[in-house]
């Protein structure tokens, strides 16, 4: 199963990009929506993650700046990002669990200008 994953682009340093991600109609009771973030040469990390009944994560990187969101009625998670800073630039990931299976989608790039 392969999440579409779409959104990223280039953008100068305090622009803005809302990544989506979109998961099949046939994956339910999905517990979580995230969104990861590699860029060159370093881990894949924790971006913002989205559960039911409980706060918000959000890396401290990107606290007060990227908004997560989800709508459980079109199975999509999406990223708002605001006041992008060059450091933003990665390949950004949606991953979904569901029940015991992990979904990733293909990856977006984000690069911003400085």
């Amino acid at each position: 199963v392969q999440l579409q994953a779409s959104g990223g682009g280039l953008v100068q340093a305090g622009g803005s990009l809302r990544l989506s991600c979109a998961a099949p109609g046939n994956i339910f009771s999905i517990n979580v929506m995230g969104w990861y973030r590699q860029a060159p040469g370093k881990q894949r990390e924790l971006v913002a993650e989205i559960r039911s009944y409980v706060p918000t994560k959000y890396s401290d990187s990107v606290r007060g700046r990227f908004t997560i969101s989800r709508d459980d009625a079109k199975n999509t998670v999406d990223l708002q990002m605001n006041s992008l800073k060059p450091e933003d630039t990665a390949v950004y990931y949606c991953k979904i669990t569901s029940g015991s299976n992990t979904y990733w989608g293909q990856g977006t790039k984000v690069t911003v200008s400085s």
